[in-house]
């Protein structure tokens, strides 16, 4: 919807909503944000008393709780963080080269503060991870197109529904961490 077309859209709210026993405003739309707020308030919609009662349900963490779903992806970070150092060690190699350090160092620090931050149930955490599975989940559907055996095609699709399995209960889960509410600076 263009600019215009919502302007006159929200012009014509307005109007509908003005008292038409009231006088018009000198100057033609002017008084059109006055009447809209000097009208009666609207009732919530239901999306928005679905959302209220949702919100309401939700039980805030106790002192170093931890979401189980929180929890395996704190240990399957780890996991990852301690293979890709092992491998390291063990002389694996790609494409016949071993990789420089650094590749081997920056994956092992993503996921082993990923790790200690979901051990710890912070939100960046687990936002992190999520953002890593949306990777996976798209890997493997694309990867599942791709698919030339039976086999291959099976263990995609396990890998797609467990990642897409771990995203969903993450995000329930992130619902009760809550993002930590910033404190105002002082200048």
């Amino acid at each position: 919807m263009g600019s215009r077309e919502r302007k006159r859209a929200e012009r014509h709210k307005r109007k509908t909503r003005r008292d038409p026993d009231a006088p018009a405003a000198p100057g033609g739309d002017n008084g059109d944000e006055e009447a809209a707020a000097a009208g009666p308030p609207q009732p919530p919609s239901r999306s928005e008393l679905k959302n209220e009662a949702a919100r309401e349900a939700l039980v805030p963490l106790a002192q170093g709780e931890r979401p189980r779903v929180v929890t395996i992806g704190a240990v399957l970070s780890a996991c990852i963080a301690v293979s890709v150092v092992g491998a390291y060690a063990f002389g694996l190699t790609v494409d016949g080269k071993h990789p420089p350090v650094v590749q081997i160092l920056v994956p092992t620090l993503l996921m082993g503060m990923m790790a200690y931050g979901m051990w710890r149930a912070r939100y960046w955490a687990v936002l992190g991870f999520q953002v890593l599975l949306v990777f996976l989940i798209l890997s493997a559907a694309l990867g599942l197109t791709r698919a030339t055996s039976t086999t291959q095609a099976a263990a995609t699709g396990l890998l797609l529904l467990g990642a897409g399995a771990l995203f969903y209960f993450m995000v329930r889960a992130m619902a009760r961490i809550q993002m930590p509410e910033r404190l105002p600076r002082d200048r």
